[in-house]
Order: C-alpha cells, then sequence, then structure tokens
C-alpha cells in the first residue's frame, strides 16, 4: 500500500511549508481542507500550489485533497473520501490550529480548533488504526515559566499566559494519553516567522502585527526632510533586554520533514526554537529603521505610565492581545533537536534577518493569499470525474496510474478489466503496473484534440515507468479515459 501523510492546516503558513517540503520529497500526502464562501477545498489549494510552482519554476505533483473540517465529526468527510483516508493514510501529521488569543467562550477559537479539533483527528486515527502521529504544538505552553524548559517536560503546573497557550497545551496532553498511537513525535516551535530567503509569509501574527501595526502608524504621522518620522512620544512597557524565540518558517519545515521521513527519530519532542533569542530592543531598532519612525521610548516593564497621547494608546489598544508576550522567555532546551539534525541549525535570527525581513514585507505591502480562485489551463479532476468510483470494484484492477503535474493535476488509477476502463479512483497504489506522467497542459491539449497521446508521447510530455509490455495497454486506456470524459 501506498503510503500517505494525513496533513491537517496545510493553509496555514507553516502548512504551506511541510506540504511543499514532504512533495518534493515524492512523499504522497492527502490534506483536509474546508471549503469557504468563495472557493472549494480544491480551489483553495490549487491556488497555495500555483505558488510554489512559480517559485520553484516546475509543476509540484499535487496532494489529494480531502473536502472536511477538524472542528466535526469524522473531519467533516464524506463517506467516499472517509473510506479512502481509513484505507490509505498511513500517518497523521497534525498542524492545523488557531492562533486566537482570547476565546469568547470555551467552544470558540481557540478551543474549537485546537482542543476539539485535536480530539476529532485522534479519533480518526482510532478508527481508521493509523498509529503514527505528529502532532504540531508550541514552545509556549511554557507558559509563564522561567529557567530551563525541558523537552521532556510538559504539565509542571506552570501559569499559563493566554487562551491559546492553554488550548494548546491540553491539545498536546490529549495526543499524549492516546494509548492506540505509537508515542507521539511532537514539534514545538517558537514565534514562527517569514522565509529566510524570500521574506514570504501568509500570517501577520506576532512580531509581525507589530510591524504592520507600527507602519501603519506611522502612514498617519509628517516626515521631516529626511523622510524620517518621530516617535519620542510613544512609550512602551519593556526593559529592552525580554527575549523572545522568533524562528524562520522554512527552518521549521525542513526539520520536521527531516524528522518525519526518519523512523529512527520519531517519538521525540523537538523544540525548534533558535539557539540565541532576540531582544525586545533589537525587535524595537528594527521596527523603528525599517518604518523610519523613531524614538520610542523603551520605559521599563514596570513603569505605570499615565495615559498617553492618540497614538500611544491606539498603539497599546491593537497590541494588548500580545501583552502577555512582552515578557522575558524562559530558556527552551534544544538537546533533541540538536542531537536529531546536527547539520540543519537554525538560521540566526537578529537585527540584519529581522530587517529584511521587515522590508520584504513592507515593500509588498503585507499581501495576504488570494481570496478569489485562480484560473488554470485545464482541470483535469473535472474532466474525468465522470469515471470516478466510490467503490472499490472488485472484477477490476488497477493497471495505470495516471500522474498529472500542476495546476490542475492529480493522481488516479486506472481500473480496469480485461483491456476496458471501468472507472478511477484518486491518489497512487503500487498494484498499477505501469506509471503515465504528464502535465495538465498536456492532458488539456489531448482532451481538446490538439493533439494525441502518442504525439504527446513522441514530444516528451507524456513518460512511462514500470512494465514496459504494459504500455500499449495503458494507452488504449488513455484514451477511453479522454474519449468519454470530453
Amino acid at each position: 500500500m501506498t503510503r500517505y501523510f494525513f496533513l491537517t492546516g496545510a493553509t496555514g503558513l507553516l502548512g504551506n511549508y511541510l506540504l511543499r517540503d514532504l512533495l518534493l520529497a515524492d512523499q504522497p500526502v492527502a490534506v483536509l481542507v474546508r471549503s469557504n464562501r468563495r472557493m472549494s477545498a480544491r480551489q483553495r489549494m490549487e491556488n497555495l500550489l500555483l505558488h510554489w510552482d512559480r517559485e520553484l519554476g516546475r509543476p509540484l505533483p499535487r496532494p489529494v485533497v480531502l473536502e472536511g473540517d477538524i472542528t466535526q465529526p469524522d473531519l467533516g468527510l464524506n463517506a467516499c473520501d472517509l473510506r479512502w483516508a481509513t484505507e490509505y493514510c498511513t500517518a497523521i501529521v497534525n498542524n492545523a490550529a488557531s492562533l486566537s488569543f482570547e476565546a469568547t467562550s470555551s467552544e470558540g477559537e481557540p478551543y474549537r480548533s485546537n482542543v476539539t479539533g485535536t480530539q476529532n483527528v485522534l479519533e480518526f486515527a482510532r478508527q481508521a488504526d493509523i498509529r503514527e502521529f505528529h502532532h504540531v504544538s508550541t514552545a509556549y505552553i511554557a507558559g509563564l515559566r522561567s529557567g530551563k524548559v525541558l523537552e521532556s517536560e510538559v504539565d509542571v503546573g506552570q501559569k499559563l499566559g493566554n487562551d491559546y497557550e492553554t488550548s494548546k497545551l491540553t491539545a498536546e496532553k490529549m495526543v499524549r494519553s492516546a494509548d492506540f498511537i505509537n508515542p507521539p513525535t511532537v514539534y514545538r516551535p517558537g514565534i514562527i516567522i517569514g522565509d529566510t530567503q524570500t521574506g514570504f509569509t501568509t500570517t501577520y501574527h506576532g512580531f509581525y502585527a507589530a510591524l504592520q501595526l507600527t507602519h501603519t502608524l506611522a502612514s498617519t504621522h509628517e516626515r521631516d526632510e529626511r523622510g524620517l518620522v518621530c516617535a519620542s512620544d510613544v512609550r512602551l512597557n519593556l526593559n529592552g533586554d525580554e527575549t523572545k524565540h522568533l524562528v524562520p518558517v522554512d527552518w521549521v519545515a525542513a526539520a520536521m520533514v527531516r524528522i518525519i521521513q526518519e523512523p529512527q527519530l520519531h517519538g521525540q519532542t523537538y523544540h525548534l526554537t533558535p539557539r540565541v533569542p532576540v531582544t525586545t530592543r533589537v525587535i524595537r531598532d528594527v521596527l523603528e529603521e525599517s518604518i523610519g519612525m523613531y524614538g520610542t521610548q523603551l520605559c521599563g516593564a514596570d513603569h505605570a505610565a499615565e495615559k498617553g497621547n492618540e497614538a500611544e494608546a491606539l498603539f497599546h489598544e491593537h497590541i494588548r492581545v500580545y501583552n502577555s508576550y512582552w515578557r522575558n522567555d524562559p530558556q527552551f532546551d534544544d538537546h533533541n533537536i540538536r542531537t536529531a539534525l546536527p547539520d540543519l541549525p537554525c538560521p540566526d535570527v537578529d537585527h540584519d534577518l529581522l530587517l529584511r525581513l521587515s522590508r520584504q514585507a513592507i515593500a509588498a505591502d503585507f499581501p495576504t493569499p488570494p481570496k478569489k480562485p485562480l484560473t488554470w489551463d485545464f482541470d483535469v479532476a473535472a474532466a474525468i470525474e465522470s469515471w470516478a468510483d466510490d467503490q472499490p470494484l472488485s472484477v477490476a484492477t488497477r493497471a495505470v496510474l495516471l500522474d498529472v503535474r500542476g495546476a490542475g493535476g492529480g493522481q488516479w488509477q486506472l481500473l480496469a478489466n480485461q483491456h476496458q476502463l471501468m472507472g478511477i479512483e484518486q491518489g497512487q497504489h503500487p498494484d498499477c503496473r505501469i506509471v503515465c506522467q504528464t502535465d495538465a497542459t498536456t492532458f488539456g491539449s489531448i482532451a481538446r484534440s490538439e493533439t494525441t497521446w502518442p504525439a504527446a508521447i513522441a514530444a516528451g510530455t507524456v513518460t512511462f515507468a514500470g512494465d514496459e509490455t504494459a504500455s500499449e495497454e495503458a494507452i488504449g486506456l488513455l484514451e477511453q479515459l479522454v474519449g468519454v470524459a470530453v
């Protein structure tokens, strides 16, 4: 059986990178994705993957997209997708989470996603007999602790700073207490920031929230002849030596995927944190330098400032949700991650890197993922959906694996009986005698009768691998697939 990883939270920033790196490693992936008012689950996923196609300069293989919701029983999957996931998925990467810091109720966010969602994912694992479980927690389940926090420590009675920390600690404890899975692999990243190379990010929490707010405030002030804004009337209740553990998303994903691929590293807890944290003074300096707004005063953490001016009041009101994080972090022990991946240390998150990431975010005007579905050349799934089979066919064999790369593509097994196409099933399976690989553009050209399978094979845009004696049968089945589909 092909080993599929069941990934939740693929549309978030870290999930974006986990999906990219798993696909680049040729790891089959199934993603659980919600639809929204504007886009179906598959359209949301294609929007994200089109970004990586452009960045990489080549089309990625497509994951199996399962429309669902971690907050719903059976993960909101329909009967067909639930059957497929139960049959094909052998490991779970539970990355979905709400980053809400304040809950309006015990049933709202972040508890709905982080606690109820984790409970539902665990129940799916139990029903599907999936024993390999990778869980994304956070280093900040340490709450208000000081001193050294060991990777082996979970709940030591620590006071927690907000509902997010509480919900994540509850979720991690649930995962650890589940006796129907192997000892879980738990990842505890620090505060995730953008890509060290491109600056790419899709969310603006934590450091980026302060950056975006300061940038907005600066736009309301007049700049002097040097193009600078004086903010000497804005005071922060910080000493400047408070430490924060910021980590680049590309490193977190790279470390996780390395561990996921090496079973001997499973069953451990990993603090994905920098060896040298950044101070709030450096963060203040970066914000000032990147925006050109100078003079913010660090008046001390214990300073009870009298009511300030409008700009200061506005800043503090909008940043209030992060107040619990403007404190000194504990020291996060990272023995396990350094031992497991000595050749992959966390990049230095220092003044220069933060300044570059800040300038990139400002220059791009804090972009967010597209809210409308992007168009692509040809939707293979829509074209062949009439062949989709909700139940396995006992009279059919898995003859051909069709792997269509790029936007609108995917992987499908062609089910045949005596050279007659009987149906298709999504995903890969090792029983297929031959693999046909192409891209969505080529498939579309064939479907529109602009070319033929033999011509595309001769041009090298369609290739076969596996049992060469089955290639003639494969072409016949592919011609039946396209002929009926269009």
